[in-house]
């Protein structure tokens, strides 16, 4: 039965293997290592260098505890996940073909051994490209997320639509012998199908938590890269318009305050001491600098960066 609150950093590492064993994988995958006496979960990851919120986040959600939301983090998950890769294609699913290869080869049905082992052999190929694709292609793109370089042509959902736990065909080759395969006292192959049971249980956990734990948070950091790149974007907006204004000369401020008020170019000229035709030039050039060639446009920019206060401007009716 699950706990009704969630394991805490301040828990004993120990307490947590009593209440569920099965987290000894999930410290296994961590890299904590075992012989750890009556530290608390906080001292042990501290010591292997685990982030602790990650492990407990992932040994709650294991536990169906009640979790409070934490920081998760990425490196230290992926860490997880990809161990978790190894366990599946390196040892348990080896593992379970050794048996099956043992336990089949104790009949005369040959043939049908032969179709048993090839179905198994096929979806182990599937569980592999599945887990060398996160591998390669996901933690890549994640890592690059990580470095601060989003992509506009992918985002992590697009994988979520296409991701299953991958137990499906483990199943039915369980219910294949048991409904099926007609054979009596093997011990091999009923610790075969245990293993296969398990192994089914094992990759519908660790489908859950990426579904639940690694997506969410590689959504967030993508959102916060977004949020952070519009930022920027504005603030880049902001900088080349108040450039724009920083690099204009007294005379020239000057003038489009004039302008702004609604004076003509030669009561400008007159005001300020020039020629119409010297008026005329700084015009130009004013506009050629903001792109800006209109006199309601110019009298806006001057009003956006204070260079002259509304009620001064004459409104034309």
């Amino acid at each position: 039965m699950a706990k009704k609150t969630e394991f805490t950093r301040e828990d004993k590492l120990r307490a947590l293997i009593e209440e569920s064993p099965r987290l000894l994988v999930v410290m296994n995958r961590f890299g904590l290592s075992f012989g750890f006496g009556d530290k608390s979960v906080a001292a042990a990851c501290a010591t292997d260098n685990v982030d602790c919120d990650t492990f407990l986040a992932v040994c709650n959600f294991v536990c169906g505890n009640i979790r409070q939301s934490s920081e998760i983090s990425l490196p230290n998950l992926m860490s997880y996940l990809r161990r978790a890769h190894t366990y599946f294609l390196d040892f348990l699913l080896p593992s379970i073909r050794r048996k099956l290869i043992e336990a089949v080869n104790c009949t005369d049905i040959n043939d049908i051994a032969f179709l048993l082992l090839k179905f198994f052999d096929d979806y182990v190929q599937e569980v592999r490209n599945h887990m060398d694709n996160e591998n390669e292609n996901i933690f890549s793109y994640v890592e690059q997320l990580i470095e601060g370089n989003s992509r506009s042509d992918f985002r992590i959902t697009d994988y979520l639509d296409s991701h299953g736990s991958m137990a499906e065909k483990l199943t039915e080759l369980k219910d294949i012998f048991i409904r099926h395969y007609h054979i009596k006292d093997n011990d091999i192959l009923t610790s075969a199908l245990i293993d296969i049971i398990s192994c089914g249980d094992e990759l519908t956990s660790h489908c859950e938590i990426e579904n639940e734990l690694f997506i969410p948070a590689v959504e967030k950091l993508e959102k916060e890269l977004k949020l952070s790149s519009r930022e920027r974007s504005e603030k880049n907006t902001d900088d080349s318009a108040e450039s724009a204004a920083d690099n204009m000369t007294a005379r020239e401020k000057e003038i489009i305050c004039c302008v702004a008020r609604g004076m003509s170019n030669k009561e400008i000229a007159d005001t300020l001491c020039l020629s119409v035709h010297t008026v005329t030039t700084y015009r130009r050039n004013i506009s050629a600098k903001l792109q800006i060639h209109s006199t309601a446009g110019l009298t806006i920019f001057a009003i956006l960066h204070n260079l002259i206060n509304l009620e001064d401007i004459k409104i034309q009716p």
